[in-house]
């Protein structure tokens, strides 16, 4: 089938190589010329493990294109998918602008029957919106072509996101007439294969079901962070409270880890939308207020227990960060937890060192100059003359990293883990006081006086 992809952002591109790679001729359209440019060179604007060497395939194949052209690709193409950036406005609300100026491109161009497919993350009735602006601007035209408006949200993760594309848990289509089923059943059924995955809702439940996914999702994490506080008030311990709830096949353990709060380009943007849209229909959503709350407070913890180790004295003192973007597996770092850690420290009169594998140049963009933070080419580098280590992004090359070479380069010895990813009795008899996040804190002189009574 030919299918035009609009937007290539994070779902747009995805979207596109995917659907190329499964045997779709696709055009991906973009009005930025020098994005367009450098993607049919072969280079992408995003790091997603998989996505350049797909990118790379489906070109020389001839089933993927690029272009600004609009004309030329809605009228080569049946099916439109709007892949455009939803951000979230001054209000709070889903900022719709590029959704409506694609609407009504698509509307100048259609030469007859499409299916307009929404996959950007839109609130209910954005369907209709869609629906209005075209046949609107049909009428100005002076034609009356049917046309199909239909919601098909995008549950990518980040740092999976064409594996999730090309083996899904779920694709929702969301209709209020059946007659584009057949061309959707079309389009998906290369990766529906192993067993159906297709769910036929209405436009307005498959509207909110992708805000609902998201918004359970954060809630999980701001439960286990808001009961992590908890657990370090009464002694209990967060991981073996995870495992104690999750193995509930009720609960389960995914997305039930304690950590510096939730980042990236979707769960904080879809909470705050949805709660926007509760308060616009004048319905209180106390649960999706305080996930909101837990997250910005928690964003602010770890650089709490670092003025609490210090004193409040960290003036000149040298702290390491490892790890930047939100999430492993990505460069992104809208909203990500690091950003407000530097902040909160960088006021506090440290001396930052960063250091993250991927997303440093993102990074550099977003994270003002100043020059009391320098850019580390390694995390060894980052941990020379440091008096603390912050983890802060479980990339999987800090999983083990070198302690003892660490603790000879470092003036200090306290190490943050914001990911509890270490045991903390391993890292205290490696000569580090080690602090989480819901565990009791463990420090080194505690362990080897432990040791030496003991007589290891």
């Amino acid at each position: 089938m030919n299918i035009l992809v609009i937007g290539t952002g994070y779902v747009g591109l995805v979207t596109g190589t995917c659907m190329a790679e499964m045997g779709h001729h696709v055009i991906c359209l973009d009005i930025n010329e020098d994005k367009i440019e450098k993607l049919n060179e072969g280079i992408i604007p995003i790091y997603e493990p998989g996505l350049e060497e797909m990118v790379k395939r489906n070109i020389k194949s001839g089933r993927l294109k690029f272009s600004t052209e609009y004309e030329e690709s809605i009228l080569s193409s049946l099916v439109c998918f709007i892949c455009v950036d939803t951000p979230i406005s001054d209000d709070g609300h889903a900022n719709l602008h590029y959704v409506k100026n694609v609407a009504t491109s698509i509307a100048k161009y259609m030469p007859d029957y499409r299916i307009i497919v929404n996959k950007s993350t839109v609130p209910v009735g954005t369907a209709n919106l869609v629906h209005s602006i075209i046949k609107e601007t049909l009428e100005k035209r002076g034609v009356d072509f049917e046309f199909d408006v239909i919601s098909n949200p995008e549950f990518l993760k980040e740092g999976n996101a064409v594996n999730d594309f090309m083996k899904p848990d779920r694709v929702i289509i969301g209709v209020n007439n059946r007659r584009a089923i057949a061309h959707m059943q079309e389009i998906y059924s290369p990766f529906m294969l192993c067993h159906e995955r297709l769910i036929i809702m209405d436009v307005a439940s498959a509207e909110l079901t992708k805000y609902a996914a998201n918004a359970m999702l954060a809630t999980r994490i701001s439960f286990m962070n808001e009961l992590s506080g908890l657990c370090e008030r009464n002694g209990a311990d967060i991981n073996k409270v995870r495992k104690g709830i999750g193995s509930d096949k009720r609960i389960g353990y995914q997305f039930l880890y304690a950590g510096p709060g939730f980042g990236g380009s979707c769960l904080p943007k879809d909470v705050r939308a949805l709660r926007m849209q509760a308060e616009a229909l004048n319905y209180e959503m106390p649960i999706i207020n305080a996930v909101e709350i837990i997250n910005t407070r928690q964003k602010s913890l770890l650089g709490n227990k670092i003025l609490d180790y210090f004193n409040g004295q960290i003036e000149g003192r040298i702290i390491a960060i490892l790890g930047l973007a939100f999430k492993p597996d990505t460069d992104d770092m809208r909203e990500a937890p690091s950003l407000v850690l530097i902040e909160q420290l960088q006021s506090a009169g440290a001396i930052l060192k960063v250091y993250d594998p991927v997303a440093m140049d993102n990074a550099k963009k977003m994270i003002p100059f100043s020059p009391n933070i320098h850019f580390a080419s390694t995390e060894v580098e980052a941990a020379k003359h440091a008096d603390a280590i912050v983890l802060m992004t479980e990339w999987k090359q800090f999983r083990f990293l070198d302690f003892p070479t660490l603790k000879t380069l470092m003036k200090g010895y306290a190490f943050f883990d914001g990911r509890n990813q270490y045991h903390p009795e391993e890292i205290a008899k490696k000569g580090f006081d080690y602090i989480s996040i819901g565990q009791n804190p463990v420090y080194a002189v505690d362990v080897i006086d432990e040791t030496a009574e003991v007589g290891v």
